[in-house]
């Protein structure tokens, strides 16, 4: 994409893209790199991946730099941030992405299945958050949700309740972190099937969407990039799904 595509109001700005070497988390950081945004790639094993986000990323005409950390220690989610400013020359944006899929029912879970989602798919975005809140500059940062948490995804127990704690703590920090920052939220529906999931996985879903079909990940990064330039939107939940998340009914797909 070339420059002239870019939105100017963004251009020059830097984001940290948690899980942006992977799925949804390098579909936005591709697409804020296309915008003109200057992206740092946070990646926790997927090194390669990551490296790779960064090489397109310099094709698009803008900086890039990958760092690691591991969400599921609270002690590397804790230096994220600082990690990210030794990276870039500042942070404007900030888009959690990463987040853990682990299979679970009520019945079924674990005591340790709960607080592994809670501490990778909640608490780190929630530290993440306020650690860039305290660069005190003002910024944006937009939480990525997933449309099932109004559903009941009786096969992901303890990822449906993370995620519900994400959205309570998106609406939260709205509120304690305005009018320097704005904090909303995407919730994506069928995008791509889960690891070890094929095409027939989105088949199945989309036969019960109101619009019938699935969408992309550049329609996510897309919805990103809506936030970023409303500047009086905060506290939202944008939900990419195509209608799903209105059906109220079980999502054990």
């Amino acid at each position: 994409m070339t420059g002239q595509s870019r939105d100017h109001t963004l251009a020059g700005q830097w984001a940290l893209v948690t899980g942006g070497g992977k799925r949804i988390g390098r579909a936005v950081a591709l697409g804020l790199g296309a915008a003109g945004i200057n992206v740092v790639v946070h990646y926790r094993s997927s090194a390669a991946e990551a490296a790779e986000v960064v090489r397109e990323l310099h094709h698009l005409g803008v900086d890039a730099r990958a760092v690691q950390a591991d969400l599921d220690r609270p002690d590397e989610a804790a230096a994220l941030v600082a990690r990210a400013r030794q990276a870039a020359p500042a942070l404007d944006v900030v888009v959690n992405s990463a987040a853990i899929f682990p299979d679970s029912t009520l019945a079924g879970m674990a005591f340790d299945d709960l607080t592994a989602c809670l501490r990778v798919n909640a608490w780190a975005p929630l530290r993440i958050a306020l650690d860039f809140a305290a660069l005190e500059r003002p910024g944006s940062i937009v939480n990525i949700l997933d449309s099932r948490m109004l559903l009941n995804d009786r096969r992901h127990a303890a990822y449906h309740v993370s995620k519900r704690a994400l959205f309570t703590l998106t609406r939260m920090l709205a509120l304690e972190l305005a009018p320097r920052i704005r904090v909303n939220a995407i919730a994506p529906g069928p995008i791509l099937p889960p690891p070890g999931k094929d095409q027939t996985y989105l088949e199945r879903v989309a036969a019960q969407n109101p619009l019938r079909r699935w969408g992309s990940p550049s329609q996510v990064a897309e919805s990103v990039l809506y936030l970023l330039k409303c500047e009086f939107v905060t506290g939202q939940v944008l939900f990419v799904d195509g209608g799903l998340h209105m059906k109220g009914s079980m999502y054990g797909c």
